[in-house]
């Protein structure tokens, strides 16, 4: 492959690769490789690990944003960021096929438009950015060009994919129907470096006379997702009483 094209190509993933071989193998396709040499190496395993890589940082994420979301949430939202399609966009977004290696056959049949193999050197990519310079620089691409732009898309259209749900609106919901003043959100602290801040809000609510009844904080990448992940769990708070109160009238 021509070095501009590398070079291109860098420049789009954000790093200059030590080991360029890392990146060619990433690019090759089984196609390619049978063609050109024999059995040489293609993309195939590197596949594995980007997906290997791909599913940590995600997971670690998504532990991070929504610290009050439960398994079957998290499990959801991590399916969908890691799914053929969401990839297919990330690679067409970086023109990733434009980049392949494929043999004939497979570029006469359209291999550089097709989905699965799009979302699969894409992987590739992960895991030569991992190999060549460890998991901060996979991790950083991950984060930055991968997971950022879906969660604002999801936020933006929640009908689009799994939702993010809106916890503040619902709260707002509840302690209008029981009579309530409306929820006062104070923000504790935010740290972290500047690409990667952390934001720490409480959500606080008051009984009738004013006097706080519950508070609970939430952490987020953003002030208005720690506000949304401090809401959810007030309302499982106010969620868990309402059910318990059920059983006991029941009982």
């Amino acid at each position: 492959m021509p070095s501009p094209a590398l070079n291109a190509l860098e420049a789009k993933l954000g790093h200059e690769f030590r080991n360029r071989a890392l990146l060619e193998q990433a690019l090759t396709h089984s196609s390619h490789a049978r063609e050109n040499q024999g059995h040489g190496p293609d993309n195939e395993q590197m596949e594995f690990v980007g997906d290997a890589v791909l599913g940590l940082v995600t997971s670690l994420e998504l532990f991070r944003r929504f610290p009050g979301h439960h398994e079957g949430q998290l499990s959801k939202l991590k399916a969908h960021l890691v799914s053929t399609e969401h990839l297919v966009r990330v690679a067409k977004r970086l023109h990733v096929g434009e980049y392949l290696r494929l043999g004939r056959g497979e570029e006469k049949s359209g291999g550089r438009a097709k989905a699965t193999l799009l979302a699969d050197s894409l992987e590739a990519v992960l895991a030569a950015l991992y190999l060549d310079a460890g998991l901060p620089c996979a991790e950083k691409f991950i984060l930055n060009r991968i997971l950022a732009p879906e969660f604002r898309r999801l936020e933006r259209h929640p009908d689009v994919g799994p939702s993010v749900a809106d916890y503040k609106s619902r709260l707002q919901e509840f302690v209008h129907a029981t009579g309530r003043p409306q929820p006062v959100y104070a923000l504790l602290k935010e740290h972290g470096p500047a690409h990667r801040r952390t934001f720490t809000v409480e959500a606080r609510i008051q009984s009738k006379n004013g006097e706080i009844e519950f508070a609970a904080s939430g952490r987020g990448a953003t002030k208005k997702r720690a506000e949304q992940n401090a809401a959810h769990r007030v309302l499982a708070h106010f969620e868990a009483q309402q059910e318990t109160l059920q059983q006991a009238t029941q009982a």
